[in-house]
């Protein structure tokens, strides 16, 4: 246990050697999201060494090839990629590095963290393809798998505290950021921004993760008001079926700065949303 209203950036950093490292496939599929080549490479390298995401790239590529008429029994990764879309394998890919890092930091948090996880970062992914926000949906999609990481550091380091502050944040039903400033000085926000820049991850999710709770303070990066109405809209749309989805305000700036506007259209991102969030969660079970 770490004593409480003494976290520091120093403490952060220093505890998170004693954490298992960052996911080499994320790091490398984020430098070289503009190279396709480079993509590719990488990205069937990782699924040739992980027999999980291999079957499961291979069994969609196969049903993809049934579908069109093309030929079955595919066990190639490359012309698996190549026909089921190397958009899709990439976001397999993360999704699933980001869920085995999560499960091993906190395996007794994993269920509900990792729904909730899956959730922002699906609403993120298509908040950008729906808005005309200049937001790639791929960060998007990171900065939402990743935006409470910093709930899996204070778990990992203080979790009967960590717990108590859910239960007050429930009990008051308030944001539980309020409730962990009091007991640790800091939120979980600004530990997950720490972490990630420690992970020289990309400034702009590194931001996105730090301000996800106060966007209207960090407004010039469109990722960070993306991210901020993703995890929102994840809560309000109950789908990580939660006690602890508190849906609290949302930031009129932040979705003026994406360009949503809340009216009968937007009905039909909001059951792409569910549909394939719940889908994510199945298929990373």
């Amino acid at each position: 246990m770490i004593n409480t209203q003494t976290i520091t950036r120093d403490t952060v950093i220093e505890r998170s050697k004693e954490l298992p490292g960052f996911p080499l496939a994320i790091s490398q599929i984020l430098t070289t999201l503009d190279d396709y080549e480079a993509n590719l490479n990488v990205l069937a390298n990782h699924v040739k060494h992980d027999p999980v995401i291999s079957a499961r790239v291979l069994s969609l590529a196969n049903i993809a090839a049934t579908r069109t008429r093309q030929v079955s029994g595919i066990s190639n990764i490359y012309t698996a990629i190549s026909l089921i879309g190397i958009g899709k394998v990439r976001e397999m890919t993360l999704v699933s590095s980001i869920a085995d890092f999560s499960d091993i930091m906190a395996p007794a948090l994993t269920p509900s963290f990792w729904q909730h996880s899956v959730a922002a970062g699906v609403c993120g992914e298509e908040l950008a393809r729906y808005t005309s926000a200049p937001v790639s949906p791929d960060a998007a999609l990171i900065a939402g798998l990743l935006h409470d990481i910093g709930q899996l550091w204070l778990y990992r380091f203080d979790s009967e505290t960590f717990h108590t502050c859910r239960s007050q944040a429930l009990i008051q039903s308030i944001g539980i950021e309020q409730i962990e400033r009091e007991h640790f000085g800091v939120d979980h926000a600004i530990i997950g921004g720490w972490l990630a820049e420690h992970w020289s991850l990309p400034a702009n999710i590194c931001a996105a993760i730090r301000y996800h709770h106060a966007p209207d303070s960090a407004l010039d990066d469109t990722l960070i008001p993306l991210v901020h109405v993703a995890e929102v809209l994840s809560n309000a749309l109950n789908l990580a079926s939660g006690e602890h989805n508190l849906v609290n305000s949302i930031s009129s700036a932040a979705c003026e700065k994406i360009g949503l506007t809340f009216d009968a259209d937007i009905l039909p991102l909001f059951g792409r949303i569910e549909a394939r969030s719940r889908h994510a969660n199945v298929m990373f079970k």
